[in-house]
């Protein structure tokens, strides 16, 4: 059985800087604290726990003496500013993608007064963008189809993006509200190493017998990237560690592909690739 790697995969800069700032933090013995995971892998999140970077859900948690590391994907300016008030010191791990976003969305709410983020609401680089926009205007709308679009929504009108979102998710929006007479400003906020993982693993899936994604259930990237693989490969799985691999899922299958989220280191990708090419 031949296995084959996708051209692009695995961790992008934003996620290996947030990890090399983590681990710094904790170099000279003091502890530190990441408001939610750092990133969405939960094994890499177990590890910094073991090196001393230990989760906290709430700023009363940060313990005294201790950095506190604001995770890759962003906080809210309101939570920046609690945790700037604490007087602990503050290690911003925030991709410069999703800071850049960050700043196109009050941009916008500022020049527009009203903005539509193009990304999953709830998730927390989206959460981060919505409350960017909120503090200029009250008009702030995530959506990830044209069909979530309030009806009653007027131009002039900016478009911002999840740094993982798909290309096809912001041009049906812009397609929607043109439709309705409305010329937004966009902000293509979508991240280049996204859509080059993106690429690549739709490639390889049109080339494959089967294929493996690697990360975390929780990351958005990664669960796209499996639906991506998965609409041109059917028998596509997602996997978090190399011990869920079951060798039945691979039975005739000639060639099988790999690929990984953003957030997945490359140590677990090699594991992935030793134990396949075992079978």
């Amino acid at each position: 059985m031949k296995v084959v790697r996708a051209k692009f995969a695995g961790a992008c800069y934003g996620v290996q800087r947030a990890l090399d700032l983590a681990l710094r933090s904790v170099a000279d013995g003091q502890g530190a604290h990441t408001l939610g995971p750092l990133i969405h892998n939960p094994q890499v999140v177990q590890k910094l726990a073991d090196q001393g970077v230990t989760e906290i859900s709430s700023i009363d948690e940060v313990s005294a003496g201790s950095s506190v590391v604001i995770r890759s994907h962003g906080v809210t300016p309101q939570v920046m500013r609690s945790v700037e008030a604490t007087g602990s010191p503050v290690v911003d791990a925030t991709c410069p993608h999703v800071s850049r976003a960050q700043r196109a969305a009050a941009q916008l709410a500022q020049q527009h007064g009203t903005v539509v983020v193009v990304g999953e609401a709830g998730h927390p680089e989206v959460e981060g963008l919505v409350a960017c926009a909120l503090e200029r205007t009250d008009r702030v709308y995530a959506v990830t189809s044209a069909d979530q679009l309030p009806a009653d929504i007027q131009a002039p009108v900016g478009i911002v993006v999840q740094t993982t979102q798909q290309r096809e998710a912001l041009d049906s929006v812009v397609a929607a509200l043109r439709g309705r007479g409305i010329e937004p400003e966009v902000r293509n906020t979508i991240c280049f190493a996204t859509s080059q993982r993106q690429g690549a693993a739709a490639d390889l899936a049109s080339e494959v017998d089967a294929l493996v994604v690697i990360g975390g259930r929780n990351s958005s990237n990664t669960t796209r990237l499996a639906d991506i693989c998965k609409e041109r490969c059917p028998r596509t799985y997602h996997i978090e560690s190399v011990d869920e691999i079951d060798p039945a899922w691979f039975a005739g299958a000639e060639t099988v592909g790999i690929t990984a989220g953003a957030s997945t280191p490359e140590d677990q990708i090699d594991a992935v690739q030793r134990r396949l090419e075992q079978l």
